[in-house]
């Protein structure tokens, strides 16, 4: 199950962040950065909010599944340097998006 967490993660971080991007390019054009903060920090909340509720309920699914949610944030992070997760804000105020 941790597989599928990782993947489940992957899979909404793509989607949350195009809505992201495309969030602070056309409504928020004005407040690019407020829109992206604000990714960022659902993102860690999907991860480690919902992981650590997974982890709470004590089954062997869940756990897997919790800690995949927090390991998919953390390879995200790390292989795209923080751009997929809003870690790394210089890529977006630099105008590489």
């Amino acid at each position: 199950m941790t597989f599928v967490g990782i993947v489940a993660y992957v899979v909404v971080n793509f989607v949350l962040f195009l809505v992201t991007l495309s969030v602070a390019d056309g409504i928020a054009s004005d407040h690019k950065n407020v829109a992206l903060i604000g990714g960022a920090v659902i993102l860690a909340a999907i991860a480690f909010g919902g992981g650590t509720l997974l982890l709470l309920l004590r089954k062997p699914w869940s756990r897997g599944l919790g800690l995949g949610l927090m390991i998919g944030w953390a390879l995200l992070t790390i292989l795209t340097a923080g751009l997929c997760t809003g870690v790394n804000p210089s890529f977006y105020t630099d105008g590489m998006f």
